[in-house]
């Protein structure tokens, strides 16, 4: 007889592609309306840092550190969140996480571009962390992980035949593209309404919001 038990939707393969769009989107945004700056990964920022600290261009290093020290208060931030209201029975605690998140994407769509692009893309970093930490099981701020997480899945399925194998790598493959759709729509929107474009991702984040007040149901 099939039993049904029911998990967290914050871990759903749907909430995790809705996630990826965000990332895409957001990578896209900060590069077309914010400078030419992908705020997601940190790997960049740190390379630009070290590569200034070489040249003793002490001051550039600066527009480096910001968002790492950003990124950094993020993945604090949502530690601090998740033991503080993890045992919270009215709200997931993830939930809290993407309230935030839509709070500072919301007050950075009213920032004019130019000047204040250092601090918008500083509080995009924090965001992107702040997914990043709380959202492991798929990676939806960058590709490479699932790139290499897909790919091993599918030569594991092609030595075994295990199925659930192809599945998990078929799985990240699909997180990859809707990462991909985000980098799309975001190009679009941002081309056409520049910096109220990152609104749209407002909307995907509230869409996450509601969808994890339901459970997901499985069949064993």
């Amino acid at each position: 007889m099939l039993k049904r038990e029911y998990t967290q939707m914050s871990e759903s393969y749907v909430v995790g592609a809705l996630l990826a769009v965000v990332g895409g989107f957001l990578d896209a945004y900060t590069y077309i309306s914010r400078g030419k700056v992908f705020a997601n990964a940190q790997t960049g920022n740190i390379v630009l840092m070290g590569l200034n600290i070489s040249q003793k261009n002490f001051s550039s290093t600066i527009h480096y550190m910001i968002p790492i020290a950003a990124f950094i208060l993020g993945i604090v931030l949502s530690e601090l969140i998740r033991s503080r209201f993890k045992q919270n029975s009215l709200i997931h605690w993830r939930q809290i996480v993407v309230a935030v998140e839509i709070v500072i994407l919301t007050v950075v769509a009213f920032v004019p571009k130019g000047n204040m692009d250092l601090i918008v893309n500083s509080a995009i970093s924090f965001v992107c962390a702040l997914q990043f930490e709380c959202f492991r099981k798929y990676t939806t701020t960058m590709c490479t992980g699932n790139l290499r997480s897909a790919t091993e899945q599918l030569f594991i399925y092609y030595h075994t035949k295990n199925v659930q194998e192809l599945t998990k790598g078929l799985e990240l493959y699909g997180i990859i593209l809707f990462f991909i759709f985000g980098v799309i729509l975001g190009t679009v929107l941002t081309n056409m309404i520049m910096e109220r474009a990152v609104l749209f991702s407002c909307i995907i984040l509230a869409v996450v919001f509601g969808t994890m007040f339901r459970k997901e149901k499985i069949l064993n």
